[in-house]
């Protein structure tokens, strides 16, 4: 009998939950960014390990806000905690143990949970175990703890094998063949988002918001009209830049992204929108997909 279930990838905002799942699945599917808080809704990711599947479930980061947006993104990561099978909690090595400590506090229904130590590059291996030494006093808490590095010494296998020893016996939930259940204008949409966090700076890319509003996917090349909604006209005016370079440089970056996924040409046409005040309420929230309770 295969194993199979949901796994919630949940940390703080900025933890390195995207990046690790793009790692997992080989392909780049997640938003990734620097800045925190850049993904808002959860997304599956599918990871096939020898003859078991792992739904991965990305999530926004745990932090606390009143911001309505930022309310809809923690109940993101609160019902993906409450719907999974197996909690994968981020902790960067460097971070305060006080970060776990909240994320027991949330996990009402005490999922069982693997805890991940995260970006060991940047210190030594004395730190890395003098971290984990902290981490022990919580050791009845979870099932085990791992450091992580994707970008040396840690192999997929070395996660995998232990996440897939806590699945249920169950056949797949999906086609073995798919990486994510998100449609691909989720995905291209999610690339353009990452394209204007890249791209333009500070407060202005929490502001927006990207509506696809065509995807005709043509032999050899997909034909996508965009809007960028923004809530200020000064923040519109950024969006664009003088005589368009700014919107032309975020219509490249997504334009590679888009491409480099679907291995075909992307025509992207890109516009832009005033929709004011429209991360302040719930009408707003819910034209663009996010739904408060």
């Amino acid at each position: 009998m295969t194993k199979c279930g949901y796994v919630s990838v949940i940390g703080r905002p900025n933890a390195g939950k995207s990046s690790l799942l793009n790692w997992l699945v080989g392909e780049k599917i997640a938003m990734v960014s620097h800045k925190a808080n850049a993904t808002r809704k959860r997304s599956n990711i599918i990871v096939m390990h020898e003859n078991d599947q792992v739904i991965f479930v990305d999530t926004p980061g745990l932090h606390e806000t009143e911001k309505l947006l930022n309310q809809f993104m923690l109940d993101e990561a609160l019902k993906a905690m409450g719907d999974c099978d197996l909690i994968l909690f981020l902790a960067p090595v460097t971070d305060k143990i006080s970060h776990y400590e909240a994320f027991l506090e949330k996990n009402k229904k005490n999922t069982k949970h693997l805890l991940l130590l995260t970006k060991i590059d940047f210190v030594s291996n004395e730190e890395v175990l003098e971290k984990m030494k902290e981490y022990e006093q919580y050791s009845d808490k979870y099932e085990s703890i791992i450091p992580v590095s994707i970008k040396k010494a840690t192999t997929h296998a070395d996660i995998l094998d232990v996440v897939v020893k806590h699945l249920p016996e169950h056949p797949y939930l999906f086609d073995p063949e798919i990486l994510t259940t998100d449609h691909l204008r989720d995905i291209f949409k999610e690339f353009i988002r990452e394209s204007i966090f890249e791209n333009i700076s500070d407060e202005i890319p929490y502001e927006t918001d990207v509506l696809i509003n065509k995807v005709e996917e043509k032999k050899n090349v997909d034909v996508i009209k965009a809007t960028i909604i923004v809530q200020k006209s000064t923040q519109k005016g950024m969006i664009i830049g003088k005589g368009a370079t700014a919107i032309k440089r975020i219509g490249k970056d997504a334009r590679v992204k888009i491409e480099k996924l679907t291995g075909k040409k992307c025509f992207l046409e890109l516009f832009v929108s005033i929709k004011k005040g429209w991360t302040k309420n719930k009408e707003g929230l819910k034209d663009l997909g996010y739904d408060i309770d």
